[in-house]
């Protein structure tokens, strides 16, 4: 098995509904995978521990709506819960299946009901109803850019659901860097 770890990086996106796209820096999260064998078609199966990963929390310091910072106080927590799909490493393609609660904190003093996102980031091109993107390959240094469309069912917290407009489609893209940094053989694992 080969131990790997993927880093998020500046220049992400997020978007829901009609609102207009999110500028988020994501640099310094990630975490380390598992890599498996390669199967005949030069695929690898990854899956990452999702206590194990970290992704900076949305905010006035890494995000920015219509070139303004988010108002100060307002915060918003990525809990990922699951990670893991498969990587080709020859053509640099990328699939992974994300899980992950979006937690809503003002101030200290009011958390909303989480939001659940579930979506499949690959390097391909995504198509939804409302948003479209275009992945990237990882490239010879494993940077590359993930991209995924998922529909975020209702809260419970009707103001909010009224807000975000919920269900509604949102929009992840995820510049990152995926490399190997050691292999286990069957009798280390």
């Amino acid at each position: 098995m080969a131990t790997l770890h993927l880093t998020t990086a500046a220049g992400c996106t997020l978007a829901i509904g009609r609102y207009p796209r999110f500028r988020y820096n994501a640099s310094g999260g990630g975490g380390s995978g598992l890599g498996g064998e390669l199967d005949p078609t030069g695929w690898q199966p990854l899956l990452f521990e999702p206590a194990g990963l970290a992704i900076p929390p949305l905010n006035w310091r890494t995000t920015r709506v219509g070139g303004l910072p988010l108002p100060p106080g307002l915060s918003i927590s990525l809990l990922p819960q699951r990670l893991a799909g498969r990587w080709q490493p020859a053509s640099g393609a990328v699939e992974l299946a994300f899980l992950a609660r979006f937690r809503f904190a003002l101030a200290g003093i009011y958390q909303a009901p989480d939001l659940i996102v579930q979506t499949d980031l690959g390097t391909g091109a995504v198509q939804g109803q409302r948003h479209s993107a275009s992945g990237q390959p990882l490239d010879g240094d494993g940077r590359g850019l993930l991209v995924g469309v998922a529909t975020v069912p209702p809260t419970g917290e009707g103001w909010l659901d009224r807000f975000l407009g919920l269900p509604e489609e949102a929009l992840a893209v995820l510049r990152c860097e995926l490399r190997q940094v050691g292999f286990r053989g069957p009798s280390e694992g």
